[in-house]
């Protein structure tokens, strides 16, 4: 869809900014229903951009796992991002907001039984929701920029933009970090209210981020559920990173964040004397790194680039007390095919001690993924995908499975 327009990404994972470029996207090659009888263009033209995508995967279980079987999940999203220096005068000012729904309340997973899950727009459950909308003010020549409203994390924090080809849901949220929490943290389907705060110099940025500890309600996943009860506590994360100057198109950043619950987390096994379990600190740290490793002649676009990611958590509270990940990511492997994807990634989610004695469980869970993405055309692309799991769940009584499926996206 081009740098022209909202920048959307899409696994359960969105890029919260609003680029807006001097000329009008060309809607009727880059979407399915064209310019609305010229309505698409009269928006852009006053700072409104609309953009509606839709996916559809067909996944089976192959072999192993727990049982054999295949699901089709669905997923429809609408985003408006907002210029309000072009719409109100307001300089400075942008606005963003996203509704998604889901269609199907399968899972894949319960075929494959996998700890990390398979499928990045999996949820369980059928259902319509505003995942994001909020109000970001910008100042000092763009250097500075807060942010407030109802906001995902994972649209800024913990992203690599190289992982986001995969279909398996660590290469949005990472496993060790999407297990924390009462209800997760706050990444799809779920935002959460939140202020966030960045600042970049030169290279590098500093930014961080304060939301509501529980995001939506734990007892009605149904729709969209703002609550802030009390016990929620809230989630901070921090992240610092370098990221030089490239040629359009390339990768290089390189990111160290920390976060830290408010509210403590049972033990997995302690108990205090009156037998309930020992509250532990509830917290963790990342790195990650990407990089475009070889750039075809003449097109910094076109070419491998490479991503790596490490997390870890309290070792006490989790099933997993870290994950990392790696994968390479090919823009435009065949001649003919430059707006084509290849790309092999692995996740690692090893098991803590505690919980390992407490359910005799594997040490680890490894998943290796093939993917390649064919853009059809502009508005359409076919993502067909593999997945090996080994040691599924760290249980050492389900088998190795093989997970093979498909996606189909479409910009509407």
């Amino acid at each position: 869809m081009g740098s022209r327009l909202v920048s959307l990404m899409a696994v359960g994972l969105v890029v919260s900014n609003v680029a807006f470029a001097d000329e009008a996207p060309d809607w009727r090659m880059e979407t399915l229903s064209g310019e609305w009888g010229g309505a698409r263009s009269s928006l852009y033209d006053r700072g409104v951009v609309v953009e509606i995508t839709h996916k559809s995967d067909a996944l089976a279980n192959a072999s192993g796992g727990v049982a054999r079987g295949g699901v089709v999940l669905m997923n429809s999203e609408a985003a408006v991002g907002v210029d309000m220096s072009k719409l109100v005068g307001w300089d400075g000012a942008s606005a963003f907001v996203q509704y998604h729904v889901q269609h199907g309340n399968q899972s894949i997973n319960n075929y494959v039984g996998s700890f990390a899950g398979i499928d990045n727009i999996e949820t369980g459950t059928s259902t319509g929701q505003f995942f994001q909308a909020w109000l970001q003010q910008n100042s000092a020549d763009d250097s500075l920029s807060l942010l407030a409203g109802l906001y995902a994390i994972d649209s800024e924090f913990y992203v690599t933009d190289t992982s986001g080809l995969f279909l398996q849901p660590p290469y949005g949220m990472s496993a060790e970090m999407a297990q924390t929490g009462r209800n997760g943290p706050p990444v799809f389907p779920m935002g959460a209210l939140a202020l966030r705060l960045k600042y970049s110099v030169s290279d590098f940025y500093a930014q961080g981020a304060l939301t509501d500890g529980v995001p939506g309600n734990l007892n009605d996943a149904h729709g969209t559920q703002i609550r802030l009860d009390k016990g929620d506590g809230t989630l901070a994360v921090v992240e610092f990173g370098y990221t030089p100057a490239v040629e359009e198109g390339s990768y290089n950043k390189i990111s160290l964040g920390l976060w830290r619950y408010s509210a403590r987390a049972d033990d997995l096994v302690d108990v205090d004397v009156l037998g309930n379990p020992v509250q532990r600190i509830d917290q963790g740290f990342y790195v990650l790194a990407e990089r475009t490793l070889f750039a075809e002649q003449g097109n910094a676009g076109q070419g491998l680039s490479g991503f790596f990611r490490f997390g870890t958590v309290n070792k006490d509270v989790y099933q997993a007390d870290w994950s990392g990940s790696l994968g390479l990511n090919y823009q435009g492997l065949f001649d003919g095919r430059d707006d084509d994807a290849a790309g092999i990634a692995v996740t690692t989610s090893h098991a803590s001690a505690k919980y390992r004695l407490a359910n005799a469980a594997e040490a680890s869970e490894t998943v290796v993924e093939f993917t390649y993405r064919a853009q059809l055309q502009s508005w359409l692309a076919v993502q067909p995908v593999v997945q090996r799991i080994f040691n599924p769940n760290m249980d050492g009584t389900i088998r190795d499975a093989w997970a093979v499926g498909a996606r189909l996206e479409v910009a509407l």
